[in-house]
């Protein structure tokens, strides 16, 4: 598209809100191939992507220029640079002249490109199409998603255990692992063992977790769970179960469809951990300041299949810093209670 390369270098900041009720965030805004990314100004680090297919303006002529990813979407993204707000309006105005008139389905969120990469994916390359409706996600959509995930897997776990000075032990325990922005804690009284992961940045420990005499097990529960779900999109295992209709109504509707994630319980509870390196959980270990050799015990009460974790231990005298203050540390164990 001819329009979208002519803007590919340009870069603007702008205000996001993910949700209505939110305060605005401070982001980069850039043309990136058929999608228009959200970058956090601090960390380079993309906080979404929108396709412009789907993209409309909120507030035609008005300034400054507020947008949003599809018509019923709680995400908004107020500009004022008028050379990107230029470009919005010409690069959206290419899009739209390309794009069909909507039939049956909704059809301001179904662009030309969306609907060849759907084709393509649905006959030839449905991992690629998994790939693309998780990357096409903002964080607000995944936070749904999980929460929705959540609810099947309390199915069999029962509610997630919670107490005023446990919920804030948990919270502090997440801060002094991961500082601002880090996943949510929960923990479930019976049903998994160790810990998993959903998507919408949720780690779930086990209450067996915390069985132990240091909070550096249940930390590096958190840790090693927190590294799986940036090492691979959580939300590729959910999509996977819910099935390419799902998926396909997902990327076009902005939406799953009604119990597309009944029965995901059962698979996160009994699929066993993804591997990960020792090298790359040792660094995660160390970037946090934590012994490793509480965790390792924890996975192997003998050492033997957890050995480099415990002989590489980063901090073998004990982490350099607390986790929790004997108060904090008591309140979290007794969550469940």
């Amino acid at each position: 598209m001819t329009a979208l390369k002519k803007y590919q270098r340009l870069e603007s900041p702008g205000l996001w809100r993910d949700r209505q009720d939110a305060q605005r965030r401070e982001v980069v805004v850039a043309f990136r191939n058929a999608t228009l990314v959200l970058t956090d100004p601090r960390t380079d680090r993309p906080f979404t992507h929108w396709s412009l297919p789907a993209i409309i303006r909120l507030n035609a002529g008005a300034l400054p220029a507020l947008y949003a990813p599809a018509p019923d979407g709680d995400e908004t993204l107020e500009i004022d640079d008028p050379d990107m707000i230029a470009a919005l309006e010409t690069v959206l105005g290419s899009v739209k002249r390309r794009t069909p008139r909507p039939g049956r389905l909704r059809g301001t969120l179904i662009g030309g490109l969306t609907l060849g990469i759907l084709t393509v994916g649905v006959i030839f390359l449905p991992d690629a199409l998994l790939r693309h409706t998780a990357s096409m996600l903002p964080f607000s959509m995944r936070e749904t998603i999980g929460q929705a995930a959540l609810a099947d897997v309390v199915r069999l776990t029962g509610k997630p255990c919670t107490s005023p000075l446990g919920d804030r032990a948990l919270d502090l325990l997440s801060e002094r692992l991961f500082g601002g922005g880090g996943p949510q804690l929960l923990v479930l009284r019976e049903g998994m063992k160790g810990a998993a992961h959903l998507p919408g940045n949720i780690v779930l420990l086990s209450q067996a977790s915390l069985n132990t005499p240091l909070p550096e097990a249940p930390a590096g529960f958190a840790l090693a769970e927190n590294l799986r779900a940036a090492t691979t999109d959580p939300v590729l295992a959910l999509l996977a179960h819910a099935g390419l209709s799902a998926t396909v109504r997902l990327l076009t509707t902005g939406t799953l469809p009604q119990g597309a994630t009944a029965g995901y319980g059962e698979v996160l509870l009994q699929s066993p951990p993804g591997p990960l390196a020792d090298e790359a959980l040792l660094a995660a270990f160390e970037k946090a300041a934590v012994s490793s050799a509480p965790y390792a015990y924890a996975l192997d009460p003998s050492g033997e299949t957890s050995l480099p974790l415990i002989e590489a231990d980063p901090y073998r005298s004990g982490s350099p810093r607390a986790l929790l203050n004997a108060e904090d540390w008591n309140s979290l164990k007794s969550i469940c209670q």
